[in-house]
């Protein structure tokens, strides 16, 4: 029997998550599997896999293969370098021993790959949200400044509209106090012209009667 190591979709519409699975290569991809090997999560940022390597390389060296996407994920969580280290230990290369503490190695530099991975992740989301922040910041402060000079405005116009109406109600005074400053005048002048009128017609009248005698 042909055994082929795959993925097996669950998981909601939009939000796949994977099983590993070891199942026979005629069975549909859904269908029967001989044993589930791990689960593999593409909606988190790295993916999240969790993997039986002991049991997925009991199965490669047993004749499994993988498929391109399961190949990627034994390659990735350390099946495939530990099946070469055991095969290094069958060939007497090196002991087993030295192959776990090789494949130890491994994984403290694969460890260490994958934290610089999530804290790079993380400061970069950390500086988009300090640019959003930012973004919003100065967008807040330019409405406040057009809602300030919009007020400015408002006040000067009506501040401009009081200066012109009181203009309008000083003058009808001022025509006022010129008509009542002219007006006496002209009632003073016709008196005076009246009494020299009078002392001219005196002097007349006394040289008339000089002449009668």
């Amino acid at each position: 029997m042909s055994v082929k190591i795959r993925l097996q979709r669950h998981g909601k519409k939009g939000k796949p998550f994977y099983w590993i699975v070891a199942a026979d290569a005629r069975s549909k991809r859904d269908g029967k599997y001989l044993e589930k090997l791990g689960t593999y999560n593409p909606n988190t940022n790295p993916a999240t896999i969790d993997l039986d390597v002991d049991g997925a390389v009991k199965w490669l060296e047993n004749g499994a293969q993988p498929s391109d996407t399961a190949k990627q994920l034994l390659s990735y969580k350390g099946a495939l370098m530990k099946k070469h280290l055991r095969g290094g230990v069958k060939k007497g290369a090196f002991t087993e021993e030295e192959a776990e503490a090789k494949f130890q190695r491994w994984l403290s530099g694969k460890a260490q790959a994958i934290a610089d991975k999530t804290s790079g992740l993380a400061a970069k989301r950390a500086a988009e949200a300090a640019e959003i922040l930012a973004a919003e910041k100065a967008s807040n402060e330019a409405r406040l400044k057009a809602q300030a000079d919009a007020a400015a405005a408002v006040i000067a116009g009506e501040a401009a509209a009081e200066s012109t109406e009181a203009v309008e109600e000083v003058a009808p005074d001022v025509e006022v106090v010129i008509e009542a400053t002219e007006t006496p005048a002209e009632e003073i002048s016709t008196p005076v012209m009246e009494d020299v009128a009078k002392e001219s017609e005196i002097p007349s009248e006394e040289t008339e009667s000089k002449e009668e005698e």
